[in-house]
């Protein structure tokens, strides 16, 4: 586990510098840069969330705050599902259709008159805050939304996080690699990239490992290992 002091240092330490170039606002630029290279790198599961709420008969879009959550960053998927008693409703309760995702050019040729409504197929995203449904939902169905949260970034008032606890030598890294690049000094990029990228595929078998494992069955994750004889 890496805190924020302990990180900050250790870019000073590795640098040979000190914080008047590397000053406290400089750091925390490398802190946030390498925590967006690793978030778009990794889609970790441990921020997976789910959220529940009601559409509105007629209105494609889904947005912020009734829908969306604020820590929202990426879909996995979204389904809807009928309520008993629903007016208007094409779907019996707790009959379940999963949407496909699909780009907005798809969503606008699709459904080209958002007036016409009926039980949505599709969902894209129209920007950082609302999702577009077709077609436009002829009913109030429950919306059930599986994404990816953000997290809090490292910072003297966050001073651990997850990735900082469960990957900081990762972290330490893609801040090196700012750090050095700020300095100019391509040698020193070059060999914490080389690195970085040492570290991202067992990270990602980790990753893949647990999504494999029934944890009810196997408490080991299940990493596949190359065989001669397969």
């Amino acid at each position: 586990m890496t805190t924020y002091a302990e990180l900050t240092q250790q870019v000073l330490d590795y640098t040979e510098t000190d914080s008047n170039v590397l000053t406290t606002a400089i750091i925390n630029d490398f802190i946030e840069h390498a925590e967006i290279k690793i978030f778009r790198q990794f889609d970790f599961d441990v921020f997976r969330k789910y959220k529940t709420a009601s559409l509105t008969a007629g209105d494609a879009f889904v947005s912020m705050p009734g829908v969306i959550p604020t820590d929202f960053e990426f879909a996995r998927s979204v389904n809807i599902f009928g309520t008993s008693g629903l007016s208007g409703s094409s779907l019996t309760a707790n009959e379940r259709v999963f949407l496909e995702k699909k780009d907005t050019s798809f969503i606008n040729e699709y459904s080209p008159n958002r007036t016409t409504t009926s039980v949505p197929k599709y969902y894209a995203n129209w920007d950082n805050d609302t999702l577009i449904l077709a077609p436009t939902p002829n009913a109030a169905y429950t919306i059930e939304l599986a994404y990816n949260a953000q997290e809090p970034g490292l910072s003297s008032s966050n001073t651990t996080t997850w990735v900082s606890t469960n990957a900081p030598q990762l972290l330490l890294y893609a801040c090196l690699i700012e750090a050095f690049k700020f300095l100019k000094n391509p040698d020193m990029v070059a060999m914490y990239n080389q690195a970085y990228q040492e570290l991202t595929s067992p990270l990602a078998a980790e990753q893949i490992g647990r999504r494999r494992r029934d944890e009810y069955r196997d408490g080991v994750i299940r990493i596949p290992i190359p065989s001669a004889n397969p």
